[in-house]
């Protein structure tokens, strides 16, 4: 199997984004970054495209209606996660002359994102499968038959030989003088060899390899990029247990330590990253508040009308939460408008964690550091949660997604305080624990409901456990095995409680009414489904 290996995972990449528009991040930013490689797999706009979703997967439920189709079409179009055009993908693709074709077939995909796509460029015909892992994370399982391991991180050089001979002779000579930070054979006919590196192979070095065939060249999807020997300092919370300064420093400490690593940039550089996200997140807040329209959607706007409540003194006294409650619905109404947010750990769960540090960083009168850095905290709990159990509601229920945010948002609260990184650890356990078994059931295919409430009592939760662990309470159960039991957990839950619309609130007579007055509005296909 030619691999760039399972590399650690990097807050920027996992974690805190993508930056993109609309629905899914497991949905529509991870299949544009499919659509980006198979398109560059053909080389060009390709002429007709086979799409095959597996019939016990998710996704012929929910490709429609939750952006997998508006996000596949854009990236066979080149487009970016975060481009306007995307809503327009459909009509975009079949103006430019290709032709799709989707079907649901019964393939037994492992994975419940399973995309299988068949190209047509001029006279080649290329396949590629690819699964969506969550947050927008994906992975290229194979080319052309040949078994690979793609994570979309690295530039990767594909070339094609007429023989093992000449593709041996052709692995040596890019590990030695190309550059390359992995090279893999693959056997068959053709011999392929696989070269991952930070830029593609350069065309000098290409003409000096004997019986190459055909080169092709699939550019990187991925903000931030590997390298050779990567090494990360710690991939589980329970390897900062023997750290003396786990209770004296805060857990933004431990997060700069490790993304400095990961990411092969200093601490500076790290802040700023951060920065362009709170940036993204402010403008989303203030987009949301100041009003969205979006004709395909369920929920109106109702931000507007918290905010009024809240100005005249009409809701219980919340501070902090009654903030947060405001910022987590203006966020969520921007994603259902296909506005520009942060995957963060995914969109269907992208308020959670931004909205809530936001609110509390402003009731406190937090400076921008301090802000900046109580988001590396929760984005070290996303790292954590992506080593050891999955963001995707499609593997795991919104346990995994608004769970995730939840635990991610209690941590930044801790830091906030001025908490130590133990407290922070200790309330993204109990944050966790308080969700475990959360199914996912999004009302009529739409990850807008009950989205909306959970992303709102996930802020609930997060501010409750960072109080619980600032005063002391006993978490009980490490954050580790905590994500055991979520794994777990997510391994044992049915298939119709897993994101695909078909148990839980989405099978009630007012979701299928919904479902069905969508549809005859046209709602059902393409890529104009605002859903999280």
């Amino acid at each position: 199997m030619a691999t760039t290996a399972n590399l650690p995972p990097s807050i920027f990449n996992d974690v805190v984004g993508p930056v993109m528009r609309g629905p899914s991040s497991s949905h529509s930013a991870a299949s544009v970054r499919i659509g980006r490689l198979a398109r560059d797999l053909c080389g060009g706009d390709p002429e007709r495209v086979l799409v095959e979703f597996d019939t016990l997967g998710s996704l012929p439920t929910t490709h429609a209606s939750q952006g997998s189709d508006m996000g596949l079409f854009g990236g066979l179009l080149g487009f970016e996660a975060d481009d306007e055009r995307l809503p327009e993908s459909a009509s975009l693709l079949r103006a430019a002359g290709i032709t799709l074709e989707i079907r649901y077939v019964e393939l037994h995909d492992p994975h419940p994102n399973t995309y299988r796509l068949t190209l047509w460029r001029g006279d080649r015909e290329h396949r590629l499968v690819a699964i969506s892992t969550g947050g927008g994370m994906i992975e290229v399982l194979a080319i052309d038959g040949s078994a690979v391991r793609l994570h979309g991180d690295y530039d990767v050089t594909l070339l094609d030989f007429e023989s093992a001979t000449a593709g041996e002779a052709a692995r040596d000579r890019l590990l030695a003088v190309g550059g390359c930070d992995e090279v893999t054979l693959v056997a068959g006919s053709p011999t392929r060899v696989v070269a991952a590196a930070q830029t593609f192979v350069r065309d000098e070095l290409l003409g000096e390899l004997a019986g190459l065939q055909r080169v092709r060249r699939l550019a990187a999807v991925l903000p931030v990029r590997s390298r050779r020997d990567l090494a990360v300092p710690f991939l589980h919370a329970g390897e900062l247990a023997a750290r003396p300064e786990l209770q004296t420093v805060g857990l933004s400490e431990f997060a700069f330590e490790y993304e400095c690593a990961r990411g092969g940039i200093d601490r500076d550089g790290v802040l700023a990253r951060m920065g362009r996200i709170l940036a993204i997140v402010r403008g989303g807040v203030r987009q949301g508040l100041a009003g969205t329209e979006w004709a395909d959607r369920i929920l109106p706007r109702q931000s507007h009308l918290f905010a009024a409540a809240l100005e005249r003194g009409e809701l219980l006294e919340g501070g902090i939460l009654n903030r947060a409650i405001l910022y987590v619905t203006a966020l969520m109404e921007v994603k259902s408008s296909m506005g520009v947010i942060v995957a963060a750990p995914t969109a269907g769960s992208c308020a959670t964690f931004p909205a809530t540090c936001l609110a509390a960083a402003e009731v406190r009168g937090a400076d921008e550091e301090t802000t900046l850095r109580a988001m590396l905290a929760a984005g070290l709990i996303g790292v954590f949660v992506a080593t050891r159990s999955s963001f995707a509601a499609e593997v795991g229920g919104c346990q995994a997604e608004t769970g995730a945010g939840a635990a991610m948002a209690a941590a930044a609260l801790v830091e906030l305080a001025g908490g130590s990184a133990a407290q922070a650890l200790s309330a993204a356990s109990q944050a966790l624990q308080n969700v475990l078994g959360l199914i996912c059931d999004p009302v009529a295919s739409r990850v807008e409901a009950p989205c909306l409430g959970r992303n709102v009592a996930g802020a609930a939760n997060a501010l409750a456990s960072a109080n619980m662990a600032l005063a002391g309470f006993d978490h009980l159960i490490p954050l580790d095995e905590v994500l055991d039991a979520h794994r777990e957990i997510s391994a044992s839950m049915a298939r119709e409680l897993r994101c695909t619309a078909l148990g839980g609130l989405s099978v009630t007579p007012t979701s299928q009414a919904i479902a069905a007055r969508l549809c005859g509005d046209g709602g059902c296909g393409g890529g104009g489904c605002a859903t999280g």
